[in-house]
């Protein structure tokens, strides 16, 4: 059924183009990850103050940092292992530990979508903006607990995007070998 354009501008959340997992081992954990879902090549960056020109969480500026794994699948698997905190991921780990996130959806404008967010009563959790090679990309994540069971991650994907630092794939356990 074709929607019309006021329902899809009512809607705050598009379709699910991203899985967030949050782990202690981005090492560790890639491999296991790999053989379950598949998704290789993995392209891996490490985000912090030194390369995000704005980091924001619970409201308040910081300086978390964070490595991470991209998958090549559709929808994509992002691995997330904190480094530096305090973080929404350091949060997670404590208290639920490895595993299921957030869900994320790529969008055009991530200013406009986070007022969108808002405007539907969802908070911002977290914020970095800047990670692409112009200073360009940037995600939002926004409590969605109480209707939904999980959280909600907005993502501008940057115009062109920084070579990873690390590639991984196709990653073969010692188990397969």
């Amino acid at each position: 059924m074709l929607r019309s354009m006021s329902e899809e501008d009512a809607r705050p959340f598009g379709r699910i183009d991203q899985i967030g997992i949050v782990v202690r081992d981005l090492d560790a954990a890639l491999p296991r990850y790999d053989a379950a879902m598949g998704g290789a090549p993995w392209r891996g960056w490490t985000y912090g103050p030194e390369l995000l020109v704005a980091q924001e969480y619970r409201g308040r500026a910081s300086a978390f940092e964070m490595r991470i794994a991209l998958s090549s699948s559709t929808p994509q698997i992002e691995l997330i292992q904190p480094l530096r905190g305090p973080s929404l991921y350091h949060e997670w780990l404590e208290d639920h530990g490895d595993g299921f996130h957030h869900v994320g959806t790529w969008v055009p404008d991530l200013a406009a979508a986070t007022e969108r967010m808002r405007g539907h009563g969802f908070e911002l959790l977290q914020l970095g903006r800047g990670f692409g090679l112009d200073g360009d990309g940037g995600f939002a994540y926004f409590d969605a607990a109480d209707p939904l069971g999980t959280i909600l991650e907005l993502i501008e994907v940057p115009a062109r995007r920084r070579e990873p630092q690390r590639v991984w794939g196709p990653i073969v356990t010692e188990e397969a070998a």
